[in-house]
């Protein structure tokens, strides 16, 4: 198949430090390149892929402070898609709702992946739009009628995320994500000190949320036991999960997927997480980690959570979020969306006779 892939230019792909969709777009890109598929990658210009890459703009936008208005380079890029649609067998978006208008348009279909949530206003747009192939990452996030193709998990290489049978002495807990209200990292330093478990805390802190992080959470930060760790690579990334006793996953609202999650298993740390959005449908209750309706439910499943098979956690990731298996379900998407835009084409066909 001919394939172009879009990606948002905000961060290269794969992402540095930070960037869970670039790093399931670059995986998902170089597999199916792996698999013989002719890819173009419509990314940032100094991404790193076994594609072709086609850029716009030549680094991410994120450490570019000249640009002042990211939407132009956006539009730049799917103008730069649909203008050669009929190159392509098949063009898989994943920027959300700025492919939806120009997707319509042309005989190529787009399957657009579904990373984040949906809001008040932009369900308007999905909803007027919503005949279009849509993949959502977990059931969870399937909050409108849309026309899902299927439900595809992200997946991670586990050969990325060494696995470690023992955690770090002393002991600690994790957290790692966003800096935001909705990732819960008040509530992970509150659970800390409540225990008196040391806390180590790693991922970046945008500019929407820069007074948040300044106000409730850089006051807490002790650098004994609050210690954070800036904006982390992908080895600190892995070290900072793998050594750790327990990943928290405190979050406050309905997450999509949460790939943090699986790269803790993957390092035998299991996870004690709220139970919102995909939370059920990541972690098994028990084997990998504890799912919790309250953030004192969470401190008191801090010792059972010790006790958990650490090579089991592995195991599951394994298993059930590979990127093998993330293939293997897009191939069929693939497929499955092409077939349908023939047999459309051949009905208007015969029908115009």
């Amino acid at each position: 198949m001919k394939i172009a892939q879009v990606a948002p230019l905000w961060e290269r792909v794969p992402p540095p430090n930070y960037g869970g969709i670039e790093l399931v777009v670059s995986h998902l890109t170089n597999e199916l390149v792996r698999r013989g598929h002719e890819v173009t990658l419509f990314a940032s210009g100094d991404s790193q892929t076994l594609a072709n890459l086609a850029a716009v703009y030549p680094r991410a936008l994120r450490f570019d402070n000249t640009v002042q208005e990211y939407a132009v380079y956006e539009m730049l890029e799917l103008s730069q898609v649909y203008q050669q649609a009929e190159k392509f067998d098949l063009i898989h978006s994943h920027i959300g709702i700025s492919a939806l208008p120009l997707a319509s348009l042309v005989l190529t279909p787009t399957v657009h992946t579904l990373h984040g949530s949906f809001t008040k206003d932009n369900q308007n747009l999905f909803s007027y739009h919503q005949k279009q192939p849509y993949v959502s990452i977990s059931n969870a996030q399937r909050q409108i009628h849309l026309n899902y193709i299927e439900t595809v998990y992200n997946g991670i290489e586990p050969a990325d995320y060494p696995f470690i049978a023992q955690p770090q002495e002393p002991p600690y807990l994790a957290f790692l994500g966003r800096f935001s209200p909705e990732k819960g990292p008040q509530y992970a330093i509150a659970m800390a000190k409540k225990t008196g478990w040391k806390l180590k805390m790693a991922g970046k802190v945008d500019v929407v949320d820069a007074n948040f992080f300044e106000q409730e959470i850089f006051p807490q930060i002790d650098g004994q036991q609050i210690e954070y760790l800036g904006e982390i690579n992908h080895t600190q990334k892995a070290q900072l999960l793998g050594n750790a006793a327990i990943t928290l996953f405190p979050i406050s609202w309905q997450e999509p997927f949460g790939l943090v999650m699986i790269e803790s298993m993957a390092t035998g740390t299991p996870v004690i997480a709220i139970n919102r959005g995909s939370v059920t449908e990541v972690i098994e209750q028990g084997k990998t980690g504890f799912i919790c309706e309250t953030y004192d439910e969470m401190v008191q499943m801090i010792p059972a959570a010790l006790e958990l098979n650490r090579r089991q956690c592995r195991e599951y990731v394994e298993d059930k979020f590979s990127v093998i298996q993330m293939v293997n379900k897009y191939e069929a998407v693939y497929e499955q969306v092409i077939n349908n835009q023939i047999q459309l084409s051949s009905y208007i066909h015969a029908a115009q006779i």
